[in-house]
């Protein structure tokens, strides 16, 4: 696959990982720490895409690889917050299982890409 194949396939992954990142943090429970944690994951997990998309736009090499570092820390954010919700069992197993998995598969994308940048 050739690198603007690529580009444009993990866009559209990491906007998919998004809308299920939202649709996830809407069966979190409507209390204090629930709404905390909401809209922790919900930022984390909707700013990967958005900020891979903005590397794709940068202007210079210094510039994408300013956003693919953040794109990787969004999505090791978004690792983090999907563990606590995990460990709170405030979901269905599989469900935060499938989302933990592509968010560390992403996680692992964004850090080869970052070294390859080096």
């Amino acid at each position: 696959m050739e690198n603007k194949e690529f580009a444009k396939q993990l866009e559209k992954r990491t906007r998919a990982f998004a809308i299920s990142i939202i649709k996830l943090s809407t069966s979190l429970p409507i209390t204090p720490e629930g709404r905390v944690i909401r809209n922790q994951v919900t930022k984390s997990g909707t700013s990967i895409g958005a900020n891979y998309r903005e590397a794709n736009r940068a202007r210079s090499k210094a510039d994408f690889s300013n956003k693919i570092s953040i794109a990787e820390s969004e999505a090791s954010e978004t690792v983090y917050w999907l563990e606590i919700i995990e460990e709170l069992g405030w979901i269905e197993i599989s469900i935060i299982q499938a989302s933990r998995k592509e968010a560390n598969e992403l996680l692992a994308i964004f850090t080869s890409i970052g070294k390859n940048m080096k």
